[in-house]
C-alpha cells in the first residue's frame, strides 16, 4: 500500500503519538520510513533584541540550540524506530514555513504518506493558533493521516 512515509514531528508529546503511529504502520507494511523535523529560522528582531541585551552572536547561540535539540530528538527518534524494528532517515530543515516543507519536501523524496499530528482545534483557537496540519492538507495531494 504505501512505501514511503514521511513522518513530520515537532518533538511534541502529540507529535511523539504521531511518530508512534507511523513507525507502527511502517513495519506492519515494510515502509521505508522519513522522519522530518522543521524549525523556523531566528527571526531578524529577535536577533536584534538579544543584541540590544547584550548577547554576542544571537544567530551562532539559536543555531547551536537547534542542533543540540536536534540531536536529542533524533536519539529519541532513533531509539523509539529501533523499538519498532524500523529504520528511519532522520531530515531536519529550517523554513519560515513548516507546512510548506513538508509538502515540499514529501513530493521531492517522493513520499507515498505523510503522518502528522494534530489538536483538532477549530474556529476562533485555529485562526488564532494555526494549524500547520491544515496547511499540509489544504498544499498537497499526498495522502495525510493526522494523528490526535
Amino acid at each position: 500500500m504505501y512505501k514511503h512515509i514521511l513522518i513530520a514531528t515537532d518533538g511534541s508529546d502529540l507529535a511523539r503519538k504521531g511518530l508512534e503511529h507511523g513507525l507502527s504502520l511502517a513495519k506492519a507494511l515494510k515502509a521505508k520510513v522519513t522522519v522530518l523535523t522543521v524549525s523556523e529560522p531566528l527571526r531578524p528582531e529577535m536577533a536584534s533584541a538579544a543584541l540590544l541585551g547584550g548577547m554576542e552572536d544571537p544567530v551562532t547561540r539559536y543555531d547551536r540550540q537547534i542542533d543540540a535539540i536536534m540531536k536529542e530528538r533524533f536519539a529519541f527518534i532513533e531509539g523509539r524506530a529501533s523499538e519498532h524494528g524500523v529504520t528511519v532517515e532522520l531530515t531536519h530543515e529550517i523554513d519560515t514555513s513548516p507546512a510548506e516543507a513538508i509538502v515540499r519536501f514529501a513530493k521531492l523524496k517522493g513520499c507515498d504518506l505523510i503522518v502528522m499530528s494534530s489538536h483538532g482545534r477549530r474556529g476562533v483557537q485555529k485562526i488564532l493558533l494555526g494549524s500547520q496540519t491544515s496547511e499540509v492538507l489544504v498544499d498537497t495531494t499526498i495522502p495525510v493521516l493526522v494523528i490526535r
